[in-house]
């Protein structure tokens, strides 16, 4: 047990999740959207072309996901997030050499994928959700301001160098980034608090004695492993539901740039509109961790799917319409339906399958997911060079959300199979 004086080390993770996630998220799609026009124009490639790796990297996102959910259950996440960063500064500073769409393709779709694959929200919410129960919604929204802070500092930042010094210089300055944040917090990574003699929560003997750590200890006991999850009917409805809403990121982050800047704004206030959803969503993510700890989850994940869908009709409209205001005021409401999509979907999946076997159930849900959305960046880019703007595609990506919050809203809460625990 931790001396009463002594800080719980699951803080320490969330600061390290906070990290990790910056520059997972970060490289993979807050930057993506800067580098299109600049990349495109020189090695004259399509934007469908150049989208080309977000869809192959959704493929490897699964695979590799699905590899590592059962390990970081087994081992912990250290090992493999030192080896994810190494491999992502890798494939980043390489990025600013290529002259051929294959090495786009190549770098940025496979290699650079799996790098932040072992680095990022799989690997560090499984964590924390074995290090936090009762405070596990907080615990998941601080980190994941993480992934909005990507958005505050990394688009504009990287949109400034790359129109002052070019985007290969980009490319290799976030390279020597990656390592410089991610080695650290790596090395403070730790499996689950009972192997250090710790409960989750910090909750001592004491809380034990006193039954308030009940919630926890029936949140071990009742876990599902894969085996089990994958026989529920929740299990699916939970990978429909949140893959409807996960697209709008990808579509979003990809398209944001181009978007406006084909409506005539210019790239420095196309860039700042990804910072203008991005404050919302970084500060809404602690009082949505707040609600979730407070009140029931499932209503919040679909009030959070529906804001999203909104603000993207917002969105098209007033950019068509030239009204400014509304375009601002779009971006702002999207942001704070993404400051829920996080920490939502963790403690979803969490308080359903439990965390005893969660990096094996969650990582068996990367498959299906990647068959639900993996063209969808493709598609929304081939879209755009077939009709000439992105408008019909924005707007399907908020039917969809319309949908995921009505699917959100029938899930079940799953039931053990009664044939008894099977170890998947």
């Amino acid at each position: 047990m931790k001396p009463d004086n002594q800080i719980y080390y699951g803080y320490w993770l969330i600061a390290a999740a906070f990290v990790a996630q910056f520059v997972s998220v970060g490289v993979q799609n807050y930057v993506i959207g800067p580098f299109m026009i600049p990349m495109t124009e020189e090695l004259g490639w399509t934007r469908a072309e150049y989208t080309i790796p977000r869809t192959l990297g959704q493929v490897m996102m699964a695979f590799t996901g699905f590899v590592v959910g059962g390990y970081v259950d087994r081992h912990g996440a250290k090992r493999f997030m030192l080896a994810g960063v190494f491999i992502l500064a890798i494939a980043l500073y390489l990025l600013a050499l290529i002259e051929y769409l294959w090495q786009w393709i190549i770098l940025n779709g496979l290699v650079l994928t799996v790098g932040a694959a072992l680095i990022g929200n799989l690997v560090v919410n499984v964590t924390l959700a074995k290090w936090f129960v009762d405070f596990r919604g907080r615990a998941i929204a601080f980190a994941a301001m993480g992934v909005s802070f990507a958005g505050v500092i990394l688009t504009p930042v990287v949109t400034f160098v790359i129109d002052s010094e070019g985007w290969r210089v980009a490319w290799q300055l976030l390279a020597f980034g990656a390592l410089i944040c991610v080695i650290p917090v790596s090395l403070c990574m730790r499996r689950a608090p009972e192997d250090y003699g710790l409960l989750p929560d910090g909750m001592t003997e004491e809380d034990v004695q006193a039954g308030k750590a009940a919630k926890a200890m029936q949140d071990f006991t009742n876990s599902m492993t894969r085996r089990e999850a994958l026989h529920t009917t929740s299990f699916y409805l939970l990978v429909l539901a949140f893959g409807l809403f996960g697209i709008t990121i990808a579509v979003m982050l990809l398209q944001t740039v181009p978007f406006m800047t084909d409506a005539g704004y210019s790239r420095t206030t196309a860039a700042m509109m990804i910072t203008v959803a991005s404050i919302p969503a970084l500060l809404s993510k602690p009082i949505w961790g707040w609600l979730i700890d407070g009140l029931q989850p499932i209503p919040l994940a679909a009030t959070s799917a529906a804001l999203t869908a909104t603000s993207l009709f917002i969105i098209v409209f007033s950019v068509q319409a030239g009204a400014t205001f509304w375009v601002f005021a779009g971006f702002a409401i999207l942001g704070l339906g993404w400051g829920g999509m996080i920490p939502l979907q963790e403690v979803i999946w969490a308080s359903f399958f439990g965390r005893r076997y969660l990096g094996s159930v969650r990582s068996a849900a990367l498959p299906f997911s990647l068959l639900l959305t993996a063209g969808v960046p493709l598609a929304t880019s081939y879209y755009y060079d077939v009709v000439g703007n992105y408008d019909g595609a924005i707007i399907t990506v908020a039917i969809a959300n319309l949908i995921s919050a009505a699917i959100i809203l029938a899930i079940p809460r799953p039931r053990r199979p009664r044939s008894g625990q099977l170890h998947g």
